[in-house]
């Protein structure tokens, strides 16, 4: 990477709200926003029920993406592991699907009649692996093995033919933060100083770096590289109780006794003819009220909605961490943060802490602090500060450069190759990007 540095432009590439791998890779490679794609994050409360919900889908996606519109104006493409990937699409080329994958589905592959070349080049792609485990060591050496298996792939199909547009998604780096950032970063606030994990992070970094130079190296030094993250990553602080919140401010009301620690809302018995909003959790905080003629036993006046949601907010103000400091509540409206508001949204979108400090959805603790993630071992939280880096031509300006918007890539590379501009979406084209 420090030779791909050195004939670039590089910086900060500002994520979306929310910094969440869906909706941000579906944003940056179509120019929409999450209002406009109607996506939010890994999951959506389904209409008309309070604890259904649904993962989006690659056809999930509202407008086209930068292979569809290559696709269409005759362009060859392949898309390795995009998210969301699954089902593939249908290109003009290969697009394999993402780590959204079901464990056992063979229709990971179009066209499909690549999958008998791909297992028998490379073997089954690892779509992704368990890494919220205890087991710190299984998961490193398990993401070593599968990034190596995705790039091993991608070396095997760019040296098929001359593509016009070729895009590989690694989730490994995610997955190594998320497992051992506390091992490797000593102002996490619960480092641990472990030899082996440090190392294996290391390691991992390491293998990337070597595994992105063998591509590299494959391509012709005149074809444009560009180097892109959906978000940054950050220690993670903890985990904010949200429902339990809820409860004790009386806004979620439950039947009987308060559920053992860590008990999903789903599992809980709640008395919706008396509570007025509820929560779930994620890396950011979902809220739903429970609106009078729009859900089931809506008890919240249409009318009173926005004042139940300022109370909520300010409330919410007063809160406290254990360290005494305040929480540090970001609270955003969806139809005051996106060009329009489609799909399943929520009512309200909660960042605390500038995102170290999780949602936790489940029920039942002690305190409305944790120190852990509810939802199995993480050590690290996502921020909105990504990177990219565009390599030059030959004698061109290289070196940090300003900010941008990871909204801004997909109609950058649009005009990149000259096609049609939509003044309808929420990205424009960088200007002398390329």
């Amino acid at each position: 990477m420090a030779e791909v540095l050195a004939r670039s432009r590089y910086g900060t590439l500002r994520s979306v709200d929310p910094p969440i791998t869906v909706p941000a890779w579906a944003s940056m490679f179509t120019g929409a926003d999450p209002g406009q794609l109607g996506l939010y994050g890994f999951r959506h409360r389904r209409p008309g029920s309070y604890l259904d919900q649904y993962m989006p889908t690659s056809r999930s996606v509202r407008e086209p993406a930068v292979w569809d519109t290559l696709s269409r104006a005759g362009k060859r493409v392949c898309v390795l592991g995009m998210p969301p990937g699954y089902p593939p699409p249908h290109v003009n080329g290969v697009y394999l699907s993402d780590f959204l994958t079901p464990e056992h589905a063979a229709d990971y592959v179009y066209p499909s009649s690549l999958r008998g070349e791909i297992e028998g080049a490379v073997g089954r792609p690892i779509f992704d692996v368990q890494f919220r485990s205890a087991d710190r060591e299984r998961i490193g050496r398990e993401l070593i093995e599968m990034t190596q298996r995705h790039f091993a792939l991608a070396r095997e199909l760019w040296s098929r033919e001359s593509w016009d547009f070729f895009a590989l998604h690694e989730i490994g780096p995610d997955r190594i933060h998320h497992a051992l950032w506390k091992f490797f970063d000593p102002s996490h606030p619960r480092y641990e100083d472990s030899p082996t994990l440090r190392g294996l992070a290391e390691e991992y970094y390491a293998r990337l770096d070597e595994e992105i130079g063998q591509l590299v190296d494959a391509v012709d030094p005149e074809v444009r590289l560009l180097f892109v993250s959906d978000h940054g990553s950050q220690s993670m602080t903890g985990c904010f109780c949200i429902n339990d919140w809820l409860v004790r401010q009386g806004y979620l009301v439950l039947h009987g006794d308060p559920p053992p620690a860590g008990t999903p809302l789903e599992q809980t018995d709640v008395d919706w003819s008396r509570s007025r909003a509820w929560g779930a959790g994620g890396y950011y905080a979902r809220i739903f009220l429970n609106l009078r003629g729009r859900e089931p036993q809506g008890v919240v006046p249409p009318d009173e909605a926005e004042g139940v949601l300022r109370h909520l907010v300010r409330k919410l103000g007063e809160v406290r961490t254990p360290g005494g400091q305040t929480l540090g509540v970001d609270a955003r409206l969806p139809f005051n943060t996106y060009t329009v508001v489609r799909g399943d949204a929520p009512d309200l979108m909660l960042y605390f802490g500038n995102l170290r400090w999780r949602s936790a959805g489940t029920l039942g603790h002690r305190s409305e602090f944790l120190t852990e993630n509810d939802t199995g071992p993480d050590d690290a939280v996502h921020s909105f500060e990504g990177i990219y880096a565009v390599t030059v031509p030959r004698g061109g300006a290289t070196g940090p450069s300003p900010e941008r918007s990871l909204l801004d890539i997909g109609p950058t590379v649009l005009r990149y190759y000259g096609l049609p501009e939509r003044s309808d979406l929420a990205g424009r084209p960088i200007p002398a990007f390329w």
